[in-house]
């Protein structure tokens, strides 16, 4: 059992270390609205892990994973959050460079004390996980197989699910911290614009990776 569930381990680290949409979120939300909102975010993003183990258990999955529209209905709806969501980060760090240009000749109020509201953080994370038809795959097409052996399905799948939201919880919480620690360089105004800019993209390309993908 503890070889199966080192190895479970093993592949649920690589796919949560793994960069992806929701790294990007929980960026542009640690450079729109600070480290605390960040973390807010993150929570909302292993609760979304949770709401797919729960669906999961419930057959509910299944049905969105072998059901071609019903996954095209969620592709698109998850691609279309996500590319508002780079949209939104994009303009808004447009606004903040004209914002910066207009009253740097003045004073040096930093960037980051002029943050724009962004919505409720915890939504903005569960949302961007709970329309994620990939995990959807993932939980019923791999996760059972990394199921360790003696354990009744039930109980090994819930036990893997609750590993998988409690590994992104401290590898994006340790992301959270890392941009906190690296603060006065991300709060200057060029460096704050550019990761603005780069995260808006980002978001904007997971949102068309997602759109063009298949099964």
């Amino acid at each position: 059992m503890l070889t199966h569930l080192a190895a479970a381990l093993g592949v649920l680290g690589l796919l949560t270390v793994m960069p992806g949409p929701d790294m990007a979120v929980v960026t542009r939300r640690a450079l729109m609205a600070g480290p605390a909102d960040a973390l807010r975010t993150v929570g909302g993003i292993a609760t979304g892990l949770l709401v797919w183990g729960a669906l999961t258990a419930a057959g509910l999955a299944a049905v969105l994973a072998a059901s071609p529209a019903a996954y095209l209905a969620v592709r698109l709806l998850g691609a279309g959050y996500l590319v508002f969501l780079g949209a939104q980060a994009l303009w808004q760090n447009r606004h903040a460079a004209a914002t910066d240009t207009a009253t740097d000749r003045d004073t040096n109020t930093d960037t980051a004390t002029r943050r724009p509201s962004v919505g409720n953080p915890w939504r903005t994370g569960l949302i961007s996980n709970v329309l994620n038809p990939k995990i959807a795959v993932f939980y019923t097409g791999l996760l059972p197989t990394l199921a360790p052996p003696p354990l009744p399905t039930a109980w090994a799948m819930t036990l893997l699910v609750l590993l998988h939201a409690a590994l992104t919880l401290v590898w994006l919480g340790a992301y959270v911290l890392l941009l906190s620690k690296a603060g006065p360089l991300l709060r200057t105004p060029r460096v704050h614009r550019a990761l603005g800019r780069t995260t808006g993209v980002a978001l904007v390309g997971f949102g068309l990776v997602v759109v063009a993908t298949s099964h």
